[in-house]
């Protein structure tokens, strides 16, 4: 029976712009691409130079600290292009698509076997067919560590964040695909708990006797971090492993064809999409090919994972390893006449300064900051909404201050990385970056030991 968790903080983005349910899909596109940059907590180390061929599966790149991490082409053709930022960083790998493309044979299983496979084989199954790294631990959100001896797995069907792809969108017609994908994960020797905020429901029938818990209240509801902090009874149950709910789809997939997966689910949505959808794409696909925007409607910044947890980018790149939606909102450049005089009907806000806060249908959102950063003035705004409690105004004052003990003892390693804190602060400081920064630097300095 599913058991239901309640959060009373968190919030509920009241925006315009919710996909349809049903599911389009796109054709292949000429090139695809991988994003290392946007994969945390690595230091990849290519093996691939521009003009190499490669097929679908064909190794790319590792991890130069941990090897067995190990990252796949997902497609078949020649690498064009391996794009640098920053301080010859490895920002993007791009593969010109072959009309024929190959795939790489990984070793197959059936459901059989996969029920009578040990620890060690599913792990093994996994690093050589690239796609542990969908694997992640916390608290630091990191790629699971397979010697490493988590309290659980946790698979996430949803945040509650707009816009992803709905479980009943992906889960449809799934349910021998996900059983397998779950018996697998049951084989690292560890329970295996489902969560789906409430709010995200309906679910397929079929899929509703796996969820064990069911979390009622706002975003961040379902996130793994935020279940982990409202269930874990002391600090070793910090160690936790968590999996996305569709890349349980593709871990069953490799392991029972023994092919690496191409193809996923996406969402586009979001005031400035046209046709705002879910989508069967290709892994890696470029924005400009998912987010189909005509130039002419105007300026528009897409948002690649998430509206509170994604980064802008722009149409010339590709979709990073983790994410499966954009958000597309209006860019705004020109400062707002007499905005201060307005009564903000349709402008969103947490406070209760505009009268959009009592209004019930969907706002409209654009990239302005609407206003510049300044000092903290203290408003709570942020505690208010922290799902876990942390008091992000101390906890970020803590590190500027370099007092990582206090802000550790704030609850620094609970942050659950929503983002909830920079969007309602009205100084506009971005909180949620500081933190992510600070809990990447002590990631390291723990690695080191």
């Amino acid at each position: 029976m599913m058991q239901t968790l309640r959060h009373i903080k968190g919030f509920r983005l009241n925006m315009s712009g919710k996909p349809a349910p049903e599911i389009d899909p796109l054709k292949d596109p000429q090139t695809l691409g991988i994003l290392p940059d946007r994969i945390s907590h690595i230091t990849p180390r290519l093996l691939v130079k521009e003009g190499d061929m490669v097929n679908i599966g064909s190794l790319l790149f590792v991890d130069k600290q941990n090897p067995d991490f190990k990252f796949r082409s997902p497609g078949g053709g020649r690498i064009e292009e391996i794009r640098f930022g920053r301080r010859r960083r490895i920002r993007e790998i791009v593969i010109r698509r072959d009309h024929q493309e190959r795939f790489e044979r990984f070793e197959r299983l059936d459901a059989g076997q996969i029920k009578t496979a040990s620890r060690e084989k599913i792990v093994s199954l996994l690093q050589e067919g690239g796609l542990w790294p969908l694997i992640r631990e916390l608290p630091f959100r990191n790629i699971a560590r397979p010697g490493s001896n988590p309290k659980g797995i946790l698979v996430s069907l949803g945040s509650g964040e707009p816009f992803h792809p709905d479980p009943s969108a992906y889960l449809r017609d799934q349910e021998d695909l996900f059983n397998v994908g779950i018996e697998s994960l049951k084989r690292l020797s560890v329970p295996v708990d489902i969560i789906v905020p409430k709010e995200v429901f309906p679910v397929p029938d079929w899929a509703i006797p796996y969820c064990r818990y069911a979390v009622e209240g706002g975003y961040p509801a379902g996130d793994p971090g935020l279940f982990l902090y409202h269930m874990k009874q002391s600090a070793e149950e910090n160690l936790m492993w968590y999996v996305a709910g569709q890349d349980v789809l593709l871990i069953a997939e490799l392991l029972s064809t023994g092919c690496y997966p191409i193809r996923k689910i996406m969402v586009v949505a979001g005031d400035a999409a046209g046709n705002p959808r879910h989508l069967v794409t290709r892994i890696g696909s470029p924005l400009a090919h998912i987010a189909g925007h005509d130039p002419g409607e105007g300026p528009v910044r897409i948002i690649t994972g998430g509206i509170f947890t994604g980064y802008s980018d722009t149409e010339q790149h590709h979709v990073g390893y983790y994410e499966s939606g954009l958000t597309m909102v209006f860019e705004r450049k020109e400062p707002e006449f007499l905005s201060l005089f307005k009564p903000g009907l349709d402008k969103p806000t947490y406070s209760r300064a505009f009268l959009s806060r009592i209004k019930t249908g969907g706002l409209r959102f654009d990239s302005d900051y609407h206003g510049e950063e300044r000092a903290c003035i203290g408003c709570g705004y942020c505690a208010e909404v922290c799902p876990v409690r942390i008091l992000p105004q101390f906890t970020f004052k803590a590190i500027l201050a370099k007092e990582i003990d206090e802000a550790l003892a704030h609850g620094l390693l609970d942050c659950t990385e929503c983002g909830l804190c920079s969007y309602v602060c009205p100084s506009k400081i971005d909180l949620t970056e500081m933190m992510k920064q600070t809990r990447a630097g002590l990631f390291k300095e723990l690695e080191r030991r």
